[in-house]
């Protein structure tokens, strides 16, 4: 409604303007091209969407704008005396040498875009040999506030000339546009001379094959997906820096740069598939693929690199047993379940290619430290989003999550954390409209919470906002509002040293900061990137949740947990179908179990599923000893002498095949 309102002030305006121009009425005329500029300051602040439908339809803002001058200087020529038309030439000459500006500006602002999109995008590298500079101003690089801006003076000029009846006005206006559209082409013009522009596409490359070179890159992370899927990469990312060797992140789409957490191990965007080639010459052995994508099967092509697929996550799904799996040399799971899985769905991957790591997340995860202390029992309710397969037991958002919430909220001495999975609503509507209500209800239950609470003393806000801060300086890059890729990457260059130990300390500081923080029967709504979802295990006595990579990944703390069966199968099917359910509370969508659920976890005397969790936690998750981290580290390391090992027959191989040189025939001898 809001965006036909818009459109409708919008087109009345030029309505308007029309008829005033034509008739002539000239305060018809001021105030509907007041209103149209108005509207259109409007558009372009709050109603982007309305700007491309408009540029779409071939009505973009050049079109508009001029149409609007034009209504202008038709309204001008028909009020006064008849021979307007001599003294009002000068305007409409200027008014085409505007546009004409703003043309060449556009145009020359497409090169010096070119100029600097690189065909290599990096952080945590110094790109000193570049040349790199900051960007032009984002004004100049914009043609829609760029026209508004430089011709507002003109028609601002127009507008005074109509109500006064003094050409010098408009002249004023029209020249002030033209100043400003030549200083602007002028400051475009410098950035493209040879010493001003960044490196070239050759140069570029030929300084990414020296960099290669002298970093000697062992074990890299591939990554290629939407924005919102970047969590999937973040999760390695720890892991992957505490790994032997030399390790490399490899990224294929340039805005996933800046959505990749903060981390020292270099980072290199290599968008176009020929630059990604070059990888092969390079020393990089083992290339580690957290999720499958359309580009994955481009970095497969080189052999001269091994490829592992960990996954973002393990759960029952059909998804954690994707027949893709097969494509890669080994597919490294968390423990003996995930390997009967991948058995069982019979999708091609061989069980001499399943190699057993544990989940190198978890080592820092808490254990199990008995019940609850003290009146409070904090519930971690974190359903999965709906999924791509339309199968309704999926998550339980749609069809339990308002119950369960609600018989949560109905204990009160229970402290609760909803944490819902950020895809929640992308595919099915209901969610997304679910997983508003469960937010109200909550905010709702910290309205009406009767229980005394307590207020953090200003000196624990006080030191979380220090250490806010301390944090955001370490994880984060500040820059522009006008920068570029280029103009970002010229400011991530090579981190400090000792910037990752910095960070892990000034993370466990903030999340103690975090919950000292908050009143400690105040519900929660944990939907930012902190805290994380494990700082959340270590504090729920509790949690409940669907199938999901979520229950597998807690069970590492050995506490209870639920799941919650939207499946529409009974009980005992229901856990032979989903087997991390095997050691759960199983809760119907109706939520009528959750009293007694409570009961067990403030008396682990009557919980009947320790045991079975501990057992679990064992096939899910592999042995206790050595760590995870360990596993994952020897998991590496092998399979890059594998891909040294095949290098050398490879290479043995070619040589052997090669035809031997000819020897030199001595000279002919002639009788």
């Amino acid at each position: 409604m809001v965006k036909a309102l818009v459109v409708a002030v919008l087109a009345a305006a030029f309505v308007a303007q029309t008829a005033a121009a034509l008739r002539p009425h000239i305060p018809l005329l001021l105030a509907s091209t007041a209103v149209s500029l108005a509207v259109e300051g409007v558009l372009y602040r709050w109603q982007r969407g309305v700007v491309s439908l408009f540029a779409k339809s071939q009505a973009d803002l050049t079109v508009r704008h001029v149409l609007r001058d034009l209504l202008l200087v038709v309204g001008l020529l028909r009020v006064g005396e008849q021979d307007r038309e001599t003294a009002y030439a000068p305007l409409v000459a200027g008014l085409l040498a505007f546009y004409a500006l703003h043309c060449a500006i556009q145009a020359v602002s497409v090169l010096v875009r070119r100029t600097r999109t690189l065909p290599v995008i990096t952080r945590n590298i110094d790109t000193s040999a570049l040349r790199l500079s900051p960007a032009p101003p984002a004004l100049l690089r914009r043609p829609g506030p760029r026209l508004l801006a430089f011709g507002l003076p003109s028609t601002a000029g127009l507008l005074a000339t109509a109500a006064t009846g003094e050409p010098a006005v408009a002249a004023f206006g029209i020249a002030v546009s033209l100043g400003l559209a030549l200083k602007g082409l002028y400051d475009l013009l410098l950035r493209l001379l040879p010493g001003r522009r960044p490196a070239g596409e050759q140069e570029v490359l030929d300084w990414f094959d020296a960099w290669l070179a002298e970093y000697r890159p062992t074990v890299g992370l591939y990554f290629s997906g939407g924005a919102s899927s970047a969590y999937q990469a973040n999760m390695w990312l720890e892991p992957l820096a505490q790994l032997r060797g030399r390790p490399l992140i490899v990224l294929r789409e340039r805005f996933m740069v800046q959505k990749i957490a903060a981390t020292d191990v270099p980072i290199v965007c290599l968008p176009k598939v020929s630059t990604l080639m070059r990888l092969e010459q390079s020393s990089l052995e083992v290339l580690i693929h957290p999720s499958n994508s359309g580009k994955t099967s481009q970095v497969l092509r080189i052999p001269t690199l091994k490829h592992t697929f960990v996954n973002h996550g393990e759960s029952d799904k059909l998804s954690s047993c994707n027949p893709y799996a097969k494509a890669y040399d080994e597919v490294w799971v968390a423990g003996p379940a995930a390997r009967e899985r991948y058995a069982t769905a019979e999708v091609g991957v061989e069980d001499k290619d399943v190699v057993e790591i544990g989940r190198p997340q978890l080592d820092a995860v808490r254990p199990y430290a008995g019940p609850p202390a003290g009146d409070r029992t904090t519930v971690l309710y974190a359903p999965t989003w709906e999924g791509w397969d339309g199968n309704p037991g999926n998550t339980s958002v749609i069809e339990a999550g308002e119950n369960l919430v609600r018989a949560l909220l109905a204990d009160p001495g229970v402290r609760l954390l909803y944490k819902p999975h950020p895809l929640t609503g992308s595919v099915d509507a209901r969610a997304g409209a679910a997983d508003q209500r469960i937010r109200e209800l909550i905010r709702a239950a910290n309205r009406e919470e009767r229980a005394p609470k307590r207020t953090a003393p200003d000196g624990e806000l006080a030191r979380l906002a220090r250490l806010t801060r301390e944090l955001d300086q370490l994880t984060t890059a500040s820059f522009r509002a006008s920068a570029d890729q280029t103009e970002r990457m010229l400011h991530q260059g090579a981190p400090e040293p000792g910037r990752a130990a910095a960070v892990a300390r000034a993370t466990a500081a903030w999340e103690e900061a975090y919950w000292a923080a908050l009143p400690a029967f105040e519900h929660q709504i944990v939907t930012d990137v902190r805290p994380a979802l494990y700082s959340c295990f270590d504090q729920a006595d509790l949690l409940v949740s669907d199938v999901s990579s979520v229950v597998s990944d807690f069970l590492a703390s050995g506490k209870p947990y639920a799941v919650a069966n939207t499946s529409g199968l009974p009980e005992d099917a229901f856990r032979t179908a989903f087997p991390t359910a095997g050691a759960a509370y199983v809760l119907a969508p109706d939520a009528a179990g959750v009293p007694e659920l409570l009961d067990a976890v403030r008396h682990p005397e009557r919980d009947e599923l320790a045991r079975e969790r501990a057992g679990l936690k064992r096939r899910l998750l592999g042995p206790d000893e050595p760590v995870s981290q360990v596993r994952f580290d020897h998991a590496v390391q092998a399979l890059c002498a594998s891909a040294r090992e095949h290098r050398v027959r490879m290479a043995d191989r070619s040589a052997a095949e090669l035809p031997a040189q000819r020897k030199e025939s001595a000279p002919a001898t002639h009788a």
